[in-house]
């Protein structure tokens, strides 16, 4: 397709989904319309990847991780079957560290985060915001009702294939393993979504991540990347099931709600941070936050069924569209179905 035809359709594209956006604003209010501002800067910003990877300007090491992602970007379509289309194929220099700033809270004496939902893709349990602000604004809102609230920062973003999304400088803070799942995690979104199911999207999303950056490094050979990626996994692991036996402890308080349960639940949270401390090479971004019901929301979001979609790729023998048909099929069940189907897989 010629680049003039090109830029008509997402033209088009642009004013359809533009008008949408601010129609829903002046029903909604101003939160639509911080999305539309921040989504034109992220485009206003964005440049052809292969312009700045031969810009004698760029910095080498960037130029390095760009063509990196590229490649990483075909492996992606061509060994992985995520989305061939023009996303992840240009470049934005946001020049600050996060694109968005997520909002998570949940009642003071429950793990369930609560939702907000959104024109096109449903129910989700976070609320995102440009401005860090706005994010900090609604997260004291949120904590005068007495809510557990977390904001965390966002390297990255899909807009579900509607249109080209661009790597972006926040998300080149992370090394290169890392980095290269991100960007599989970011497709897979473009893959599979549901709406109303933030969990099953992320832990998907997370898998996808997790299989494809294996893959990646028996294709590269790079064994020294690959074992650091292990360690790491492996610490990823170790804290997961730390967290897991926290939530048990909590999830039991809060059903028995004793006369102390606050107190209780101040305790078990600062044994929590005891433990995070003993571990040497903790990265996980526990050290300057408030440890609440909120935060610990976030980890089972993006990991909590990694068990059931490991045990589905296992059945498959590593064959991706054995692994999407099988994931296909549950996304097609009723929610409460395939989160017991979940549960199945993940405890055979």
């Amino acid at each position: 397709m010629p680049a003039s035809q090109k830029r008509n359709r997402l033209a088009v594209r642009v004013r359809t989904v533009l008008a949408a956006l601010f129609t829903a604003a002046m029903l909604q209010g101003c939160y639509y319309l911080q999305a539309v501002n921040g989504q034109l800067g992220v485009w206003n910003k964005s440049r052809p990847l292969t312009e700045v990877i031969e810009d004698p300007a760029t910095d080498p090491n960037l130029r390095r991780r760009l063509q990196l992602l590229l490649d990483a970007r075909d492996f992606a379509t061509d060994r992985l079957l995520l989305p061939d289309n023009g996303s992840y194929r240009n470049y934005a220099d946001l020049q600050r560290p996060y694109v968005l700033w997520n909002v998570i809270a949940t009642p003071e004496f429950s793990l369930e985060p609560r939702t907000w939902c959104y024109l096109v893709v449903g129910c989700l349990a976070y609320r995102g915001y440009f401005d860090i602000e706005d994010a900090e604004r609604l997260a004291d809102k949120l904590a005068a009702r007495g809510l557990d609230v977390f904001v965390g920062g966002v390297p990255a973003y899909s807009t579900l294939g509607r249109f080209d999304d661009p790597l972006l400088n926040t998300m080149m803070q992370r090394d290169d393993a890392d980095l290269i799942a991100l960007l599989f995690h970011e497709l897979a979104h473009q893959r599979l979504y549901l709406k109303d199911d933030t969990a099953f999207n992320e832990t998907f999303a997370s898998a996808v991540a997790e299989f494809g950056l294996q893959a990646w490094f028996e294709k590269s050979g790079d064994s020294d990347s690959a074992n650091l990626w292990l360690e790491r996994q492996a610490l990823a692991e170790s804290r997961m099931q730390l967290l897991d036996a926290t939530r048990q402890r909590l999830s039991q308080l809060y059903e028995q709600s004793p006369a102390d349960v606050r107190e209780k639940k101040r305790q078990v949270f600062e044994e929590l941070r005891t433990a995070l401390a003993g571990e040497s090479a903790d990265k996980g971004g526990w050290q300057s936050v408030e440890l609440n019901n909120a935060w610990l929301a976030t980890f089972d979001l993006y990991r909590g069924d990694l068990p059931a979609f490991r045990k589905l790729f296992a059945d498959c023998a590593g064959a991706w569209p054995c692994f999407y048909d099988a994931v296909d099929a549950l996304g097609a069940m009723p929610r409460e179905a395939r989160a017991q189907s979940l549960a199945e897989l993940a405890g055979s």
